[in-house]
C-alpha cells in the first residue's frame, strides 16, 4: 500500500522568508538533485463588497503586491489571473501562480520577490513547493488537487491552510493573519509500505539530507492512499478514501449502537453537574495536571496546544484512541471527542463519539447524531470534577467501544501511527 507522509518543520517569523527559501534550495542542490523545480502561488487579500466599503470608510489605501511585482517583473504576466474570492463566487483575488502552466522561473526572480515579503510586498500569502524525482514511491499526485481531494486531506488532518503541500515535495508558506504574518516549513513524500513490516521504510539518502536541511521535525502525520478508478475525465487519482467495505460498515454499526447508549453511560458518572457552574465564572488555573492525574494510570499520554489537549494511547491490535479536548481557544468551556483511527482494506478510518461533561449537560441533534454543546469549565473544582467524569466514561468505552471497533477492522499495522507527535 501507499502511505503519505506529512511532516511539519519548526519554522519561526524570525528567519526572513529569503533566508528559509535559500535554506532548502540549498539543501535540495547539496543533496544531489540539482536545482529544484519550484511550484509557486503569490495572492492579494480578497476583495469584496464589503471589504472595499470598510477600507473606503476607514480611508485606507489597498496595495496590490501583485501589482508591484508586475511593475518590476512584467515577464510574469502571464502567470497571473483573477479568481473569486468565495465559492459563492463573490469577490475576487489577484494571483501569481505557475501551478497550472507547469512553467518554470528563474529561483533568483521567486528569491527577490521573498526579499521584499512583507514590506516591499505584503502578499494575502506567498506559497512556494520544491520538488525533485526521489520524494515519490507511489503513483504521481496532481499539483493542483481537485476540490473532494482536499476535502478528503484535510478531514484526515492535513491543515492545506497552514501550508502542508498536496504532491510530494517541500513547501514554504508565509501568510497574513488577524495576529500577524504565520510561516509554515512542511514537507511530504510518499512511500511504499508492507502491513508485516514493523516500521515504515526510511527516507532515501538524498531525501533525508533535504528533510536535515528544513530543520527540526513538530509533527508528522501517516495518510494512507487509495487508487480511485478512473473516470473519462480523470486519469488514476490517488485519494485518502474512508472504508467503504463490509468490514467499514460493520465499524459504523458500533458508532451508531455506542451513540444510543450515550445516556446510559452518562448515569455512571461520579458528577452530576449541570451545564452552567452554580458560581460566577473564573479561572480554572492549569489544565494539564488533572488530565495526567487521571488519564496517565489508563494509558494516554497527554499532549496540550493552544487552547486545545490530544491524548493517546495504542491497543494491542496497534490501533491509536485519540481523546481531543478543546477547552476553549476563545472562552472557557469545554467540547470533547473520543475516535479510534487504525487501517482497513489498506484504508484509514476514524471511529468517533461526541463526550458529554455530564449527564446534563446540553445536548442536540446534527445531522441525525446526538451532539453536545460548548460545556461551561468554571472554575478549579468544577475542572477536576469534569475531568473525573470524562475518565469515567472513557474508561467504560475502552472497555467496550474500543475493543468492539478493533474487533471489526482487526490489527493495524505496528508502524501504522495516523498523528505522531
Amino acid at each position: 500500500m501507499h502511505i503519505a507522509v506529512f511532516m511539519t518543520f519548526a519554522a519561526s517569523r524570525k528567519e526572513p522568508l529569503v533566508e528559509m527559501l535559500e535554506r532548502v534550495h540549498a539543501g535540495f542542490v547539496a543533496a544531489g538533485f540539482g536545482p529544484p523545480a519550484v511550484v509557486f502561488t503569490l495572492t492579494d487579500p480578497p476583495m469584496t463588497a464589503e471589504s472595499s466599503a470598510i477600507s473606503a470608510a476607514f480611508g485606507m489605501k489597498r496595495v496590490s503586491s501583485v501589482g508591484r511585482v508586475l511593475m518590476r517583473w512584467p515577464e510574469l504576466l502571464r502567470f497571473t489571473r483573477d479568481a473569486a474570492a468565495t465559492v459563492d463566487g463573490k469577490g475576487g483575488v489577484r494571483i501569481i501562480s505557475n501551478a497550472r502552466e507547469g512553467e518554470e522561473i528563474d529561483f533568483a526572480i521567486l528569491r527577490e520577490i521573498a526579499r521584499g515579503v512583507p514590506r516591499s510586498f505584503p502578499f494575502h500569502g506567498a506559497r512556494f513547493h520544491f520538488s525533485a524525482p526521489g520524494f515519490s514511491e507511489g503513483p504521481e499526485l496532481p499539483k493542483v488537487p481537485d476540490r473532494q481531494t482536499l476535502s478528503m486531506l484535510m478531514r484526515a488532518g492535513v491543515d492545506i491552510g497552514a501550508g502542508h503541500p498536496t504532491s510530494p515535495g517541500v513547501s514554504v508558506q508565509d501568510s497574513w493573519w488577524v495576529n500577524g504574518r504565520q510561516r509554515s516549513l512542511s514537507a511530504m513524500r510518499i512511500v511504499t509500505a508492507e502491513t508485516s513490516a514493523k516500521k515504515l521504510p526510511p527516507p532515501p539518502g538524498p531525501v533525508a539530507s533535504v528533510f536535515a536541511a528544513c530543520g527540526k521535525v513538530r509533527k508528522t502525520i501517516q495518510l494512507p492512499l487509495a487508487v480511485a478508478a478512473a473516470t473519462p475525465q480523470q486519469s488514476d487519482a490517488v485519494r485518502p478514501d474512508a472504508p467503504a467495505s463490509a468490514t467499514g460498515e460493520v465499524i459504523r454499526t458500533v458508532v451508531r449502537a455506542h451513540r444510543a447508549r450515550m445516556t446510559e453511560f452518562l448515569e455512571q458518572l461520579p458528577h452530576d453537574l449541570p451545564h452552567q457552574p452554580d458560581t460566577p465564572a473564573a479561572s480554572s488555573g492549569p489544565k494539564k495536571p488533572e488530565l495526567v492525574r487521571a488519564f496517565a494510570p489508563m494509558g494516554y499520554n497527554c499532549r496540550g496546544d493552544t487552547g486545545t489537549f490530544t491524548l493517546r494511547r495504542r491497543t494491542p491490535g496497534n490501533l491509536t484512541v485519540v481523546l481531543k479536548l478543546d477547552v476553549g481557544t476563545r472562552n472557557n468551556s469545554l467540547m470533547a471527542f473520543l475516535r479510534v483511527e487504525g487501517l482497513v482494506d489498506g484504508k484509514g478510518f476514524k471511529a468517533t463519539l461526541n463526550l458529554p461533561a455530564s449527564r446534563r449537560a446540553a445536548r442536540g441533534m446534527v445531522h441525525g447524531a446526538e451532539l453536545c454543546s460548548q460545556f461551561p469549565i468554571g472554575g478549579p473544582e468544577r475542572w477536576a470534577q469534569i475531568v473525573d467524569n470524562l475518565a469515567a466514561l472513557v474508561g467504560v468505552l475502552d472497555r467496550s467501544f474500543v475493543p468492539e471497533v478493533e474487533k471489526a477492522s482487526g490489527p493495524a499495522p505496528e508502524w501504522y501511527r495516523p498523528e505522531a507527535t
